[in-house]
């Protein structure tokens, strides 16, 4: 059978597929449009299966909030180059808006949605992956229901989008606050949110370093005291090089690596507790929503913010999904 250039537009436009692809599939089915289409997902199944091992660590993200609900996905691949394609965006504003409508609540939901061409959610990934040749995966699916929330873009580049939800309409609040979230990267939304396991390990990291550091400073006054200047002998290489470059002498180096062996210090409990505590205070300032630094005015925090609009105002959830490793 023929094959038209009027087919080759039809299956174009089903498939969102190469002109190169579209023509070979249609050839290789002797112009039978279903087995064409058949063919081009099947090209698909078989690159997703061979490229499995891929990193997929560029993608597009994409927001949207309708009707009482909120939700953000992100379609993942291999390179900016398929990401930044209009096809590509156009197929994860497809499934955002097929997911919001459904109001789905799960990645496996969203997997399982029928797109306006008949096509699952998951059909149309593969069958996208099959046009592109590059290996890709749906993630970083959030949602958030409910009214008073704003979403976020991030610079409408496609790679970081927020959601925050705050108790009561306030949209110029909100969308600061989203932005806030987009820089700041909170972890959770107060210090009654932050998981216990969390804040114990921050503990533990906390005295940890407090040791070390009281142990290093008492190494250096040690050092300081025998005339030999810490930055010469804080590793073997620096002893090795400096004594080379005529700074040290061998004396010195043994005479270093007998204080930084034999010292050892003692903190009194309650100070412990208390320089420990003090570092969790600045986590819960960092990493906490409403503790944060405001970012528009660092001499308030993001609730003293919101309160400044409206006493009662306050953020009640909030979603941060973005490409990029924080």
């Amino acid at each position: 059978m023929a094959i038209t250039m009027e087919s080759i537009k039809t299956l174009r436009a089903m498939t969102g597929a190469g002109l190169a692809d579209v023509k070979k599939a249609l050839t290789e089915a002797d112009g039978d449009m279903d087995r064409a289409k058949e063919i081009l997902r099947e090209r698909g199944q078989a690159i997703a299966a061979k490229r499995s091992d891929r990193e997929t660590s560029n993608g597009c993200v994409l927001v949207k909030s309708e009707n009482g609900f909120s939700a953000m996905i992100a379609l993942k691949c291999e390179t900016d180059f398929v990401a930044n394609n209009a096809d590509y965006v156009k197929l994860t504003q497809d499934i955002l808006d097929a997911a919001v409508a459904a109001k789905a609540k799960t990645i496996d939901e969203v997997n399982a949605l029928t797109l306006a061409d008949g096509q699952t959610v998951a059909a149309a990934v593969t069958e996208r992956s099959g046009v592109t040749g590059e290996k890709m995966e749906l993630d970083g699916y959030l949602f958030l229901e409910g009214d008073n929330v704003s979403i976020y873009n991030h610079m409408g580049k496609n790679t970081l989008c927020t959601m925050v939800q705050t108790n009561k309409p306030a949209e110029e609040q909100a969308h600061a606050v989203a932005m806030q979230v987009a820089a700041m990267k909170p972890v959770a939304l107060s210090e009654a949110d932050v998981d216990p396991k969390i804040i114990e390990e921050e503990k533990k990291v906390a005295a940890e370093k407090t040791k070390q550091e009281q142990l290093q400073k008492a190494i250096d006054n040690k050092l300081k005291k025998a005339g030999i200047n810490p930055a010469h002998v804080d590793s073997e290489d620096h002893m090795e090089s400096n004594m080379a470059k005529g700074w040290i002498t061998a004396e010195d180096v043994a005479k270093a690596k007998e204080i930084i062996a034999s010292t050892t210090v003692e903190i009194p409990e309650q100070m412990l507790a208390g320089i420990v505590n003090g570092r969790v205070n600045k986590f819960y300032k960092e990493s906490c929503l409403l503790n944060q630094e405001f970012i528009q005015d660092s001499k308030m925090a993001v609730k003293d913010y919101l309160k400044a609009a409206d006493k009662d105002l306050t953020v009640v959830a909030f979603k941060r999904f973005s490409l990029q490793a924080d």
